[in-house]
């Protein structure tokens, strides 16, 4: 950082195995889809020696690893790392996908990293989900920086852009948001634009010109003079605020030139503190090039200015039964402490775990203990088992580069942990330990699914398991009620790339069928019933009657049954048979076939045989009677309501209010939430919100974010009611 002078990339390359945390970086990319964030990484790659624009790796190889790169992150729906060395440093890059749908791929990447680097487009600016991330990663302090791309755009503006990122993440300081160099323009195109060909840094007041390729760097211009010192000063009296030193600002001010050396170092400070957030600009390179714009001066920023795993606090640790465990922070001699923050399947190698080591030091063929938090609402095991870890490497594009050990603060890839699923703890085998978790998005679109024949049938469940074993942001649920398995994920993207993982990857094939509410059924009005059940048919025949009453109860009041039955009328050992008849009908359905629900079945008299009656007998009859009494009255059709909270800009309160009252929701009230947002609290029939996931997103152009739990059944309408028994048989 502070403008060094070149650095020679043939010092840097590809990472191996770093020996200190001080010398690890690791860093998260952050920003839209098609803001450019894959092709900074490849810029990056490029520029600290990793690749060449031919494709060939620099020690000789001669598989095309950039290429791999390309292929892998195109795909723009996982997690990627790509490791670099750069001027002594091990830089871990993690690339995370910019669709709204693998937020959980995101929240993995900030897991992994000390550090963020907002990606956003000169053309495009930034959209709402951006400014979401950026609000959670301030929630947790995490040093941010902004790096602005698509600048060879002709409607780039780098000065607007810097103002509109100002506004966007800077809330009551924008002074906290300034660009650390300004764009140097080259001649200026037929069409009118001029293309950006280098940078003048704002500190050192140097020139820096990428125009042939190389970084060079020179004295700037008497005409540029002017507009460096109008930004140099602003970006000084941006670092001077967020000084420890209490007297530089009045110094400054006084008219002192302060030491760039103290400017820089209290820059560093700021940005590692998460206080304060360049603004920088970078390219590709173009064809033929080594260095890529801007990118020198980012891999400086990053190892300057972003912190050390030293200096993130120490994870919250237990031991599995939850005892609290005091851990030292980022110890490569403390009990081990390490996360799957990825889980992936391989073709060949089999299960991938992609783990940072938060402490201790990881080796390959250790055997190592698996402590998990058991999501089993999504699927997931608790696990609690020791498993002996496979080989240890780092990725570059499909390729898998062996390391010899895994240091705290450092990330490597594990083979072999065949029991481990993303966010389970990995620790010593005689000293189990279990990491704090971290927030999954709901996934909230439900996604049933039927297995297209009898062969995909034999590997549907193992196909699920793995599935869900990779991406704990999906939920498998195997509902009792409707009998339909159903995968929840958190959109149509999202669903999309599990049916395909499914079909590709697992080889099972499914079919998507639509995806049923569990409706119930209960009286509208009180009713009796009797069920007479008498054969003869030579030896024992069979006799029952009874006679019971239904009456309606209060919503959650399930089935009470009475037995008011005098005189012996019903033998005492024939009684629970008449409720075992009647339940059992009640979870069949009285009417459109639904669970019958919230009524009081009182049985007041009957009849017995001494011979032919018998406990089947006066099942069958209690089942007539329920059936009876369900024709002399009206039943209500039942539909789960849940209750919807939406949180949301102010700008789109009223388009989500319509909405939810277009789907027969009740707004039952609303609040301010800060930063210009409200909270929408609204009960709304579950059947109508299947795909409000993808609904809400549209509406609120992808800045909003609801949660939905259920509240009770009610009464459906009875045009819908009646629409529903009309596709049932026999109805």
């Amino acid at each position: 950082m502070g403008d060094k002078s070149n650095a020679h990339p043939g010092a840097a390359g590809r990472a191996t195995a770093a020996d200190h945390p001080a010398s690890v970086r690791n860093v998260v990319l952050v920003g839209h889809s098609g803001s450019g964030k894959t092709t900074l990484v490849e810029a990056l790659a490029l520029t600290a020696g990793a690749v060449n624009r031919a494709g060939r790796v620099e020690d000789g190889g001669t598989v095309s690893d950039y290429d791999e790169i390309e292929h892998r992150q195109q795909r723009s729906v996982q997690l990627s790392l790509v490791p670099v060395d750069w001027d002594g440093y091990k830089i871990n890059i993690l690339d995370t996908p910019g669709y709204a749908d693998f937020v959980g791929e995101l929240r993995a990447g900030l897991r992994a990293a000390d550090a963020a680097l907002f990606v956003v487009s000169a053309s495009d600016g930034v959209d709402g989900s951006t400014r979401m991330v950026w609000e959670e990663c301030a929630a947790v302090g995490m040093p941010r920086a902004i790096v602005v791309t698509h600048l060879e755009s002709a409607r780039a503006d780098f000065e607007e852009m810097t103002r509109i990122c100002a506004e966007a993440f800077g809330g009551d300081d924008p002074d906290a948001v300034l660009p650390l160099y300004l764009p140097l323009h080259g001649a200026e195109a037929p069409d009118g634009h001029a293309p950006v060909t280098g940078l003048i840094g704002l500190l050192t007041q140097r020139l820096f010109d990428y125009s042939s390729g190389e970084r060079k760097e020179a004295e700037p211009g008497p005409d540029q003079q002017p507009l460096i010192d109008e930004a140099r000063n602003r970006l000084i009296e941006g670092i001077i605020a967020e000084s420890e030193d209490e007297t530089l600002m009045d110094r400054y001010l006084g008219g002192e030139e302060i030491d760039l050396k103290t400017l820089v170092q209290d820059l560093e400070r700021a940005v590692a503190r998460g206080r304060f957030f360049p603004v920088l600009a970078a390219a590709p390179a173009a064809e033929g090039a080594r260095q890529g714009l801007g990118t020198v001066e980012l891999l400086e920023l990053v190892t300057g200015g972003f912190p050390t795993p030293l200096e993130r606090p120490a994870p919250t640790v237990t031991t599995p039964d939850g005892a609290a465990r005091e851990v030292k922070a980022c110890d490569p001699d403390g009990p081990l402490v390490a996360e799957v923050v990825k889980t992936a399947s391989d073709p060949y190698v089999g299960r991938v775990s992609l783990v940072r080591v938060f402490s201790g030091t990881l080796r390959p063929d250790a055997t190592v203990h698996v402590s998990g938090h058991g999501l089993t609402d999504r699927g997931h095991e608790d696990h609690d088992v020791d498993e002996r870890i496979g080989a240890l490497s780092a990725p570059f594009g499909k390729q898998q580069r062996a390391l010899t050990h895994c240091i705290a603060g450092d990330l490597a890839c594990v083979a072999k942990l065949n029991r481990a699923e993303t966010g389970d703890t990995l620790s010593a085998k005689d000293d189990p330990l279990l990491m704090e978790p971290w927030r999954m998005p709901d996934p909230l679109l439900p996604l049933a699914i039927e297995a297209h024949s009898k062969a995909d049938e034999d590997k549907l469940s193992q196909g699920l398991g793995r599935l869900v074993a990779e991406d704990p942001t999906m939920r498998l649920e195997q509902n009792p009620n409707t009998h339909q398995v159903v995968l929840w994920c958190l959109g149509e993207a999202h669903a999309d790339v599990a049916l395909e993982r499914l079909r590709n990857r697992y080889g099972v094939q499914v079919d998507v069928v639509p995806h049923k509410v569990s409706l119930r059924e209960t009286f509208a009005g009180s009713s009796a019933g009797r069920g007479r059940h008498v054969k003869q048919s030579g030896g024992h025949g069979q006799f029952a009657i009874c006679e019971i009453e239904v009456e309606p109860l209060p919503g959650g009041s399930g089935i009470e049954f009475v037995d008011k039955v005098v005189g012996g009328a019903v033998p005492r050992q024939f009684i629970p048979s008449v409720e075992k008849g009647v339940r059992a009908q009640a979870a069949k359905g009285v009417a459109a076939g639904y669970p019958l629900i919230d009524v009081r079945v009182t049985l007041t008299d009957g009849k017995a045989h001494s011979v032919d009656s018998s406990d089947a007998a006066f099942q069958t009859a209690g089942a007539l009677a329920l059936r009876e009494a369900a024709r002399d009255t009206k039943i209500h059709l039942l539909e789960p309501v849940a209750e919807v909270s939406v949180l949301v800009g102010d700008d789109y309160v009223g388009a989500v209010m319509s909405d939810l009252s277009g789907r027969r929701g009740r707004v039952v009230g609303t609040e301010q939430a800060g930063g210009g947002r409200t909270l929408v609290r609204a009960e709304v029939p579950e059947i109508e919100i299947g795909r409000y996931a993808v609904d809400l997103r549209s509406i609120s152009h992808g800045t909003a974010r609801f949660d939905r739990r259920y509240a009770r059944h009610e009464p459906m309408p009875q045009q819908i009611a009646d629409r529903l028994r009309e596709q049932v048989p026999g109805t």
